[in-house]
């Protein structure tokens, strides 16, 4: 990878470490915000939902709406707005305006990770994308499990206000240092509203993105209902399998990305989504034989869960290439794994108010997850028959 493309990964990378802190810490704050400005928690709650929200559903359509010759602009104005959103929800006098602030966070972020993942993508050699998103996507799962914890420290003995300043600084950083080593990046192909939304008749884009939404229910959405799973069989804190979980994230993520340079991306997805259904059947007999025992199907969880997203944004990018709207397939992938992860938090807390055992939770994620292996493995089949031969690294 050369110099010039691995610091601006490496400056990426850091934007998204301060975009995954953001996507988490919120939840954590919710008590001290609560008190602080006087409001019920299930107002408070609402400020994570602003963002999601926002981040799922409005990036997605300002990507579809970024001008083509504009993509510099574009990923610069958005960290920038994300980094402004934060540092304004710091100093917010009201919930209102701190709701609006978080909207406007989740838009930027959702949006500069798309675009920084095309860019990244864009600069480095072919031979290296894998390692160019996994090193993105690594910083972001960082964010999630270094940066939250950090923030959340901060917040409890400075204010929550500390906790969001944190991550205006990381991402100001991040911003300074792309304003003077992102190089100007060539126009994508141009291309009216219109015909952006024929990436919705992509059959593989499709299928890519069932695949995500499959495999967020199982992973991010069986996350929701980790306290409840490891308690039922154990009085230990549930601290140690939360870390356990973080760091398998961090290190699948990173160590991902030289297998998608070197083998086909559906293949490799095959494999993860065979993983993490395995490890989430397996995970209740783990616990059960001995609560240290899951310890093992909770890091092999994290790390396929955390690393699928490496060879999908990769085959996606790749898919989408020749039309110039990777970026937005990116942005599509980011808005299924959100929904996947709502759709499941739903399902699941009507299973509990049921009273189905909590087993029967991971059983039922690790049963969804190898649905996701249903899909992609015709997918990789398919597109192995129309390249002979097929080259390593090809979709």
């Amino acid at each position: 990878m050369p110099d010039a493309s691995r610091i601006v990964t490496c400056l990426i990378a850091a934007g998204a470490f301060a975009l995954g802190m953001a996507s988490y810490v919120t939840a954590g704050l919710i008590p001290l915000i609560e008190k602080d400005l006087d409001v019920t928690t299930a107002l408070a709650a609402q400020l994570v939902t602003a963002f999601t929200l926002a981040y799922a559903i409005g990036s997605p359509i300002t990507v579809a709406m970024m001008p083509a010759h504009r993509q510099r602009a574009g990923l610069l104005g958005m960290l920038a707005l994300f980094v402004a959103a934060n540092a304004l929800s710091a100093v917010a006098p009201d919930m209102a305006t701190l709701m609006g602030l978080r909207a406007a966070a989740g838009l930027a972020a959702g949006t500069y990770l798309a675009l920084g993942i095309a860019a990244a993508s864009r600069l480095s050699p072919d031979h290296q994308r894998g390692r160019t998103i996994a090193i993105i996507m690594g910083g972001m799962a960082s964010g999630t499990v270094l940066g939250v914890p950090a923030g959340l420290w901060l917040a409890t003995h400075l204010g929550w206000q500390a906790a969001l300043w944190l991550i205006s600084l990381i991402g100001a950083v991040a911003l300074v240092g792309l304003m003077r080593w992102l190089p100007a990046l060539s126009p994508v192909t141009q291309s009216s509203l219109q015909q952006k939304l024929g990436i919705l008749k992509d059959g593989l884009v499709i299928r890519l993105l069932g695949i995500s939404l499959l495999a967020a229910v199982a992973s991010l959405g069986l996350y929701t209902f980790m306290a409840p799973l490891v308690r039922a069989y154990t009085e230990h804190s549930i601290t140690p399998f939360l870390w356990v979980w973080g760091v398998g994230g961090v290190l699948g993520s990173f160590l991902i990305g030289s297998l998608v340079d070197r083998f086909s991306n559906l293949r490799i997805t095959a494999g993860i989504m065979t993983l993490l259904g395995v490890s989430l059947i397996a995970l209740p007999l783990a616990l059960s034989l001995n609560p240290w025992a899951g310890l093992l199907p909770i890091l092999l969880w994290g790390a396929v869960g955390w690393a699928l997203q490496v060879p999908q944004n990769n085959a996606l990018m790749k898919a989408r290439e020749a039309s110039g709207d990777g970026h937005l397939a990116v942005a599509l992938n980011e808005s299924a794994l959100y929904l996947g992860s709502a759709l499941a938090a739903g399902a699941g807390g009507v299973w509990l108010l049921l009273g189905w055992p909590v087993w029967g939770l991971a059983v039922a994620a690790g049963a969804i997850g190898l649905m996701g292996l249903g899909i992609c493995l015709p997918t990789s089949r398919g597109r192995d028959r129309v390249s002979h031969p097929v080259r390593r690294g090809d979709v």
